[in-house]
């Protein structure tokens, strides 16, 4: 029986045909049949230019998508810009906050490169230095930032979920403890927006970036940046013209305006209408606005359970403190084939592989006759 509170699996939304086992959201996710169907005429459309208005393609599509990542924040869309990547936000993250000399920026022993790279320049640049933060085995992520932040500390950079071992951050805990010692927090949401609750309220990141390619079911080369109000007077890493007061007006760009827009739209990319995406991230949304994240969150993390107890049997058991709902990644047992992901993926069933882990991570659009090839294959194989 399935609860009130879970959502059915939405298969029939996506496609995805039957002899094939996807349970790899982490790495990259389906787009919905809207949302393809929304980038095939928006692609259409650009073989007909002349159809383009300025108004409703250069303006109000970017506003209205905004406006839905707005709600996958919790914030107003004022605070959000549109982005292309997870590192494009990280970089007007780092462009905006200057650390002091000797202090320290501190990541995650194996966080995504994009959420490293960044940090490394800035330290060098300002004579900081960075300070990765490893976890014992028997310590949550959490645990282990919370000894790490100090009065040395200046900028904390991580994510809400680590992509390779799917631990789970108490971003709340970890952002008063920031606050305590005046560091700033700048967070990576891609593996977490939309699949689990984020208090705005309680976390009051300075910036929060999301690649919307993986679990928000999106197009590749879009993403959205939240940027904390008392940032909003920062530089921007281009100057492009949309993002300048009364851009509408096509006939009088040349009078070139100082001003930017407002809120958080002087970060926004260029070419941020990008007519063939837009249309596309929109349906996304929608879709992912219509399942909401407790429900989602919900729905995952009783499907997660019941494939762990699944797996167990087989040697594939939970070692990560404080794992995110949505997330599985089992250390593989003893004696398991090298190419194990690689001999899944030749009869249809994908996940990844991190380090000693394999990394299971089913979406909305997974079934039990997914789970079952999943576990039947595994016992075949192992």
């Amino acid at each position: 029986m399935i609860s009130p509170s879970l959502i059915p699996p939405q298969r029939d939304q996506f496609d995805l045909p039957r002899e094939t086992c996807y349970l790899n959201a982490a790495y990259m996710g389906p787009m919905p049949h809207d949302a393809v169907a929304a980038g095939q005429d928006s692609y259409a459309r650009k073989g007909q230019p002349w159809r383009y208005q300025v108004q409703t393609d250069f303006f109000d599509a970017p506003e209205a998508l905004r406006e839905r990542a707005a709600r996958l924040f919790g914030a107003s869309a004022d605070t959000v810009a549109l982005v292309p990547a997870a590192s494009y936000g990280l970089a007007t993250a780092a462009r905006s906050l200057a650390p002091d000399a000797k202090s320290e920026i501190l990541v995650l022993a194996e966080q995504f490169p994009s959420n490293v790279y960044v940090w490394r320049e800035l330290a060098a640049e300002h004579g900081a230095r960075l300070r990765t933060v490893s976890r014992s085995d028997n310590q949550s992520w959490t645990e282990a930032v919370l000894s790490a932040i100090s009065t040395a500390t200046s900028i904390v950079a991580c994510p809400q979920v680590h992509w390779a071992d799917g631990g789970a951050l108490d971003l709340a805990a970890i952002s008063d403890a920031a606050r305590r010692q005046g560091a700033a927090l700048v967070l990576d949401l891609t593996q977490s927006l939309g699949m689990m609750p984020f208090d705005l309220a309680a976390i009051q990141p300075d910036f929060a970036v999301a690649a919307s390619y993986k679990w928000l079911l999106g197009p590749y080369a879009m993403g959205f940046l939240y940027v904390a109000p008392h940032h909003h007077d920062g530089e921007p890493l281009e100057q492009n013209w949309i993002v300048r007061d009364k851009a509408e007006d096509f006939a009088r760009l040349v009078d070139y305006a100082d001003a930017h827009a407002a809120g958080a739209r002087r970060f926004d990319m260029g070419e941020r209408s990008n007519f063939q995406l837009v249309p596309a991230a929109i349906a996304s949304l929608d879709a992912m606005l219509g399942w909401g994240a407790d429900a989602l969150a919900a729905t995952l993390a009783h499907n997660n359970r019941a494939l762990a107890d699944r797996l167990a049997p087989l040697g594939l058991r939970e070692t990560t403190p404080d794992r995110a709902a949505h997330y599985l990644s089992l250390s593989l047992p003893d004696g398991a084939p090298g190419d194990l992901v690689a001999r899944l993926a030749s009869e249809g069933v994908y996940v990844s592989q991190r380090g000693d882990r394999m990394r299971i991570t089913p979406h909305i659009y997974n079934d039990e006759a997914d789970f079952q090839r999943f576990v039947t294959a595994l016992e075949d194989l192992l």
